[in-house]
């Protein structure tokens, strides 16, 4: 851990995102190389994924910006930064997904304003609207490791945004299958279902370098910064994963995959930060 706090934060945002960005890759490119996961395995693993941002929003988002909000003086109100940051964050999401023009697989409504794009473009932009704020997260708690003076707590935010990193890497190899097989079945060839199932996650290195830029450059923000993450997450788990994961009446399995992941991003974030 000390070599990788040696580095530029922006780097490391960079860099973890691409390891994210990657990982969907790994996961959209089983469209070519093998058969359709059984309904039973996408269920759980979405139920995995939302266990496990759930988890990361707490302790690698939501209690950092705690700490942080009592170290800048807040005192009896060290509240207000998390909660306005948590409100916003979920608000700008929610202002997202009432705007921007998206389709979730099995379903043949599309959400936002009414458009003529084809149904694989709404496929491939409702998991962008969900990679968003995994690469703003990842971005900001290695940004905010920037503003550490202490090394002990340093080095502890390091490992936090490692875990993270990590934590999201591991549900974002669904989300890659979860985007290319609904789009091979639209009938796109294997080559594009797999190419536009890893775009989806090329937004992830963008907002992530934006996320650690804003925080080592208004490091006031930062308290707010990092609870604006959490709640745009916890938008994408309620609004999203946790409906789609139990749509097929696998609940049960679904609910298994929430709690094996919220303990894994937990175990994660204990264990390195």
């Amino acid at each position: 851990m000390e070599w990788i706090a040696e580095q530029n934060p922006i780097v490391l945002a960079l860099a973890a995102t691409l390891f994210t960005w990657f990982v969907t890759a790994m996961g959209a490119g089983l469209v070519i190389f093998a058969k359709q996961p059984s309904q039973k395995f996408m269920d759980a693993s979405l139920g995995m994924a939302a266990g496990v941002m759930t988890a990361a929003s707490f302790w690698s988002l939501l209690a950092p910006a705690i700490d942080m909000a009592e170290q800048s003086g807040y005192g009896a109100y060290k509240w207000v930064p998390p909660l306005v940051g948590f409100l916003l964050g979920a608000g700008m999401l929610r202002v997202i997904d009432k705007l921007l023009p998206h389709m979730h697989p099995d379903l043949k409504i599309a959400e936002g304003v009414k458009t003529s794009w084809q149904r694989s473009t709404l496929l491939v932009l409702a998991i962008t609207i969900h990679n968003i704020p995994e690469g703003l997260a990842v971005g900001v708690a290695f940004g905010a490791a920037a503003s550490m003076m202490d090394h002990g707590e340093k080095l502890a935010q390091i490992g936090a945004a490692v875990a993270l990193a990590i934590g999201i890497g591991l549900q974002n190899f669904p989300e890659g299958t979860a985007v290319s097989l609904p789009l091979r079945r639209e009938g796109l060839t294997r080559a594009k279902s797999f190419w536009y199932g890893q775009l989806s996650g090329m937004v992830e290195p963008v907002a992530g370098v934006l996320g650690a830029l804003a925080v080592i450059t208004m490091a006031a923000i930062l308290p707010y910064a990092l609870a604006f993450a959490a709640g745009a997450m916890i938008f994408v788990v309620v609004e999203e994963l946790v409906p789609e994961s139990q749509r097929n009446g696998n609940v049960d399995l679904a609910t298994l995959g929430a709690i094996v992941g919220f303990a894994i991003m937990m175990t994660l974030d204990v264990a390195l930060g």
